[in-house]
């Protein structure tokens, strides 16, 4: 049996000591033991050499790591495992170079492994599961960028303050708050709050209430600021507007009508853009976005249970050609 109460990567070494109980752990977690083919689950399977196997059908061979973004791998399992359990639980993310010097392997090795890791970080973010119409719903958009004031004379960019898209890239995100009950006189979280986040070209109406519509249901209580991207949701939404712009931040008359927590989560997302990573390029930024959303949806997991998670649902592939292409 594999110990799955894992609190720390001694923990993690302790229960993988070789890349034999790597492949053993994840045919445990993924096949229950009894191999699959990834071409056909109906078709019979045959053992090989060297933890392969073959379709019977189609004749081609595969292993436990076929279809995964560890399939080709190079890397040990046992660094692998230790990229996930850190990505996973390192609240404001892991930059390359500070990966590559924890694993012993190159920057770029380190990069490549992480985005191949972020690959299945949107399970939490691209879901189509909508947040229910009883629900309450902030929702916020923010700009990832570097700031004019930080620039070279020769690389300031004109007319680029406030929301300009011009050298920034923006991001739209919704946060469905998680269900409380009285119990004893107190408020009791049932249920966690869940974040989705979406790449925008920019934050004008036509662009961001479609995504709104897309992810939450029809008559569901949405809070929004003033912005004016959102006007006209009254038809579609429970439509509340706190207007940020004369410092109002709740509502006076309705303590629950504000965006705080949508706040919240921006606030750790800007840390960790400002102080690990320090830079993301547009190409690639949703997968910054799917990573902070992951770690947001399952803080009520343990690091334990949020590495296994992760791992049930690596079946995603992401080629080192797919990522750098038109960089």
């Amino acid at each position: 049996m594999f110990n799955t109460n894992i609190k720390s990567i001694l923990d993690l070494l302790q229960a993988f000591p070789t890349e034999q109980h790597c492949i053993d752990y994840l045919e445990n977690l993924m096949w229950s033991g009894t191999p699959v083919s990834p071409y056909n689950a109906e078709h019979k399977v045959y053992k090989c050499a060297n933890n392969y196997y073959k379709d019977s059908v189609l004749n081609k061979r595969f292993n436990i790591l076929t279809g995964t973004f560890m399939e080709g791998t190079k890397i040990p399992l046992q660094k692998w495992f230790i990229g996930v359990w850190l990505l996973t639980s390192s609240k404001k993310g892991l930059s390359s170079v500070n990966l590559a010097q924890q694993l012993g392997i190159t920057q770029k090795s380190a990069w490549f492994l992480a985005h191949r890791i972020r690959a299945a970080f949107n399970i939490e973010n691209t879901t189509d599961e909508k947040f229910s119409d009883i629900s309450i719903c902030e929702t916020d958009e923010t700009f990832f960028g570097g700031k004019n004031k930080n620039r070279h004379k020769d690389k300031k960019v004109q007319a680029s303050q406030g929301r300009s898209w011009k050298d920034k890239t923006a991001v739209t995100g919704v946060l469905q708050r998680g269900e409380t009950e009285i119990i004893n006189g107190k408020k009791v979280q049932i249920t966690n709050s869940k974040v989705k986040l979406r790449v925008t070209v920019n934050t004008k109406r036509e662009v961001i209430q479609p995504f709104l519509k897309e992810v939450v249901e029809k008559h569901a209580t949405l809070i929004s600021d003033e912005w004016h991207g959102y006007k006209g949701l009254d038809n579609y939404f429970d439509h509340h507007v706190v207007d940020h712009g004369k410092k109002q931040y709740v509502d006076y008359d309705n303590p629950e009508i504000h965006s705080n927590s949508m706040e919240s989560f921006w606030g750790i997302m800007k840390r960790g853009f400002n102080g690990i990573y320090n830079w993301w390029s547009r190409k690639h930024i949703h997968r910054y976005c799917d990573e902070f959303a992951f770690r947001f949806n399952t803080r009520a997991k343990s690091n334990s249970e949020r590495f296994e998670y992760l791992l049930r649902n690596i079946k995603v592939r992401l080629k080192y050609k797919q990522l750098v292409l038109n960089d």
